[in-house]
Parts: C-alpha cells; structure tokens; sequence
C-alpha cells in the first residue's frame, strides 16, 4: 500500500467532512482512496511524508454496522520519505469571478453536470438526463460526474487532494454577489446554489421555456479554482 504526502477529504455516515489519509493498493493502482488516520493498525501517519507499506488485510464477513469490511494491520514499513509539501495559501477575498486564482495546469475538464434543470408548475426539479425526476426543492442535489479518462497521463496527478472540487463559487444571473458553497461528497444540495428568492422568482416569474444560466466556479480545499461548469434552470 501507498500512502500520499497529501491528505484528503473523506465524508462520514452524516456526509460531514473530514480530513484523512490517500492511499493506493496494489490491487487498484492509479487510484487513491480516502482512508481515516487511525484504519491501519500499529501506523502513525505523519503528514508531509510518503509511506510503502507491507499491511495485512482483513475482510470481514460481518462487519460491524456503518463500518467498513476490510481492516488493516501494519507488517511493516517498507519506504519513509519526506517530501515538502506547500504550505496553504492565505485566504483571499474573492467578490467576483475575476478574483478567483487557478490551481497548476487548471481548469481541466474533469468533473460535468446535467446541462439543464426544468421547474415544474408545483416547483418539482428534473433534470435533462433524468438522473433527477420530480426531486423537491430542499432535496435535489446538482450531481458532479468525474469524466476524466484514466488514459490521462495526468490522471493520477489531477486525482490527488489538490484537485478534489471541495467547493463551488456560484455565479448567478439574478445577483451581483459571488458566494461560497460546500460540494459535499457529490455536488452541492439545489438549495444552497440557488437560495431560496431566486428559486421563488424562477417558479413565479418565469415563462415557460425561459430559462436562466448559472456557473459553477469549482475550487479545491484552498479556494483555488479547478473548473468552470455552466447550466440552465428552465421553467418547465
């Protein structure tokens, strides 16, 4: 097992967040998963540093509920290398789209959305690829799809914690302010992108067919940003 000189995002039963270890198996390479700090017996991670570990891997039958089926226990370390990782960047003020500072080689497309959400006449959300059909208002969530091809010779690279959207700038056409939301584990809930007037003016203003177009700046856990993703709400 790998473990990163990064850590990472990880979201617990209640979708809260958490910080955490990135980790890769020989058996999955390529890819690094969220593993919490204390998952591995007999390790102490010590951020900044790269591990190779010999684990043993247990799977369980049985596992405890809201717990996990593999358990791990240190055999031993096999590689300890301490790498500088760069200190976070001081929070910025950001008023506007012009104010936000791109991370690297970014953006990158890496993440889409459904390109429309039509509102019905009792305020029900679908969406254009029917992943949403009828979702209330306070219970639809706008859904990222990672697209990256693991053909990408970046694609390790742009799947390491400083290129997880963490947060999304939202731009909307109805407001002159730029506001900051948390994406969660999949996207942000409906409701917190587009607040609660606006979503009333869409229901209540609204023709059919007219529609509104709103962006999502996303940003990694230091506010830096990764992608621009745009879509339209529409009456339906």
């Amino acid at each position: 097992m790998s473990v990163s000189n990064e850590t990472g995002i990880a979201y617990g039963f209640m979708g809260e967040p958490y910080e955490c270890m990135l980790v890769m198996t020989e058996d999955n390479p390529g890819v690094w998963k969220p593993l919490a700090f204390g998952a591995i017996e007999g390790f102490t991670y010590e951020k900044g540093h790269e591990y190779y570990l010999e684990v043993k891997r247990t799977i369980l039958a049985n596992p405890p509920q809201d717990a996990s089926s593999r358990q791990y226990s240190l055999v031993r370390i096999l590689e300890d290398r301490y790498t500088i990782v760069p200190e976070k960047p001081a929070d910025k003020e950001v008023n506007s789209e012009y104010d936000i500072e791109y991370y690297d080689m970014c953006p990158i497309e890496k993440y889409a959305v459904s390109s429309e959400y039509m509102v019905d006449d009792k305020g029900r959300i679908h969406t254009d690829d029917k992943q949403t059909a009828g979702m209330s208002y306070d219970m639809c969530r706008i859904y990222f799809e990672n697209i990256l091809d693991k053909a990408d010779p970046n694609f390790n690279k742009f799947n390491s914690v400083s290129y997880m959207a963490i947060y999304s700038y939202v731009i909307s056409p109805l407001s002159n302010d730029i506001r900051l939301v948390r994406n969660n584990s999949h996207g942000p809930m409906f409701d917190e992108v587009i607040p609660e007037e606006e979503f009333k003016y869409i229901c209540e203003t609204l023709k059919p067919e007219e529609e509104l177009k709103y962006a999502l700046v996303l940003v990694n856990i230091h506010k830096q940003g990764l992608q621009k993703l745009e879509f339209i709400v529409k009456k339906r």
